[in-house]
C-alpha cells in the first residue's frame, strides 16, 4: 500500500470496537501476548512463510525483503526487490513479488534471482500489482491498485482502464482480468482447497468472497463483510485476518469474532508462520510483530 495515503485509508477502514464483545470465538492462544521482533524499517508489507516457517517481508520504502528466522534471528534476504509489496510462496519455493518499480509481478528463486512473469496487460502497463495468492493448481491472483510513487521515472498516470483483479494462468502464459467492478482492491487470500477466493476492495471498505471455476474465472461474488483491508490472512479454521488498526478476525459467515490491537499507525498484512505455523505475523508500519493462536 501507499505509505502516504495509509491515515486517511485508516480513518475510513476502522471499525468501532465498543460494539465488540470478546467471545468463546476468539482466536487468540490463552494466556498470549503480542510481541514486536522488530523494528526501525520504513513501512512493512507482504509476509509469506516459506515452507519451514521462516518468515519473509518487505520493506517497501528501502527496497529491501527481509527474513523472521525460526530461530528468531533477523537477516536481509534482497537489497534490491524491485519495490517489492505483497510476497507469495509457489509450491516449488520460489517467492513471487509484487514488485512495482517497474510494476511488474516477480519469481524470485533461493539465491535472490529473479524472473519478471507479468510486465502489462494488453499491452499497457499496470498500475501495480500490490498483492497476490497462488492457487494450488498453480494459477496467481493479483490485486492492481493504483498508488502513484515518488520513484517513478514513468508517466505516473494510470494505462489502465481502472483497478482490478486479475489471473495468471498455471502455465503463467495469459493474464486475465477476473473482476473490473471493483474501486481499489488491495489484499487477497484464498482458502487452501483452491474454491474460493476473498479480496479486499479498500477504497470501498468491503470485502468479497467468490467461488472459483476450475478455469480459474471467479463466480457469485457476494459481500463478505462491510470492512475493506490492506493484506488478509485465513487459519485453518477458515476464519478471515483483515488489517488496517490492528487485525480484525471474522469467522466464515462473516461475523467478527476478535480483534487483535497493535501499537502502531497502519497495520498493513499478516501471515501464519514459525515452527508450528500457528503464529500470526503482523506488519505493521516500521515494525514486525507476532502473536500466537490457539
Amino acid at each position: 500500500m501507499n505509505k502516504t495515503l495509509f491515515f486517511s485509508v485508516a480513518l475510513m477502514s476502522i471499525m468501532s470496537l465498543s460494539s465488540f464483545a470478546q467471545s468463546s470465538q476468539g482466536v487468540i492462544a490463552p494466556g498470549a501476548q503480542i510481541v514486536r521482533l522488530a523494528e526501525g524499517f520504513s513501512f512493512t508489507e507482504g509476509p509469506a512463510a516459506d515452507h519451514e516457517g521462516n518468515v519473509y517481508f518487505t520493506d517497501q520504502p528501502n527496497n529491501r525483503i527481509h527474513i523472521w528466522t525460526t530461530d528468531g534471528k533477523l537477516k536481509t534476504f534482497l537489497h534490491k526487490s524491485g519495490r517489492a509489496n505483497g510476497l507469495y510462496f509457489d509450491r516449488q519455493g520460489n517467492l513471487l513479488s509484487c514488485s512495482d518499480m517497474e510494476n511488474e509481478l516477480w519469481s524470485i528463486d533461493k539465491d535472490g534471482n529473479h524472473t519478471v512473469l507479468i510486465t502489462d496487460y494488453e499491452g499497457k502497463k499496470l498500475n501495480g500489482p500490490n498483492d497476490l495468492w497462488i492457487h494450488p493448481d498453480g494459477g496467481i491472483y493479483f490485486t492492481d491498485p493504483l498508488y502513484k510513487r515518488d520513484y517513478w521515472t514513468r508517466n505516473p498516470e494510470m494505462q489502465q482502464d481502472g483497478q482490478h483483479l486479475y489471473y495468471l494462468t498455471p502455465d503463467r502464459k495469459q493474464v486475465i482480468r477476473v473482476d473490473d467492478k471493483l474501486v481499489q482492491p488491495n489484499g487477497i487470500i484464498g482458502t487452501p482447497d483452491g474454491k474460493r477466493l476473498y479480496v479486499a476492495d479498500i477504497a470501498d471498505r468491503k470485502t468479497y468472497v467468490y467461488d472459483i471455476k476450475r478455469d480459474g474465472s471467479l463466480a457469485n461474488r457476494k459481500l463478505f463483510t462491510a470492512m475493506g483491508s490492506d493484506g488478509m490472512t485465513i487459519d485453518t479454521k477458515g476464519n478471515i485476518y483483515l488489517t488496517g488498526r490492528g487485525v480484525t478476525v471474522f469467522n466464515p459467515q462473516g461475523e467478527q469474532i476478535d480483534h487483535i490491537p497493535v501499537e502502531a499507525g497502519w497495520t498493513a498484512n499478516v501471515c501464519f508462520g514459525g515452527k508450528d505455523g500457528k503464529t500470526l505475523f503482523i506488519t505493521a508500519s516500521e515494525y514486525l510483530y507476532a502473536i500466537e493462536i490457539k
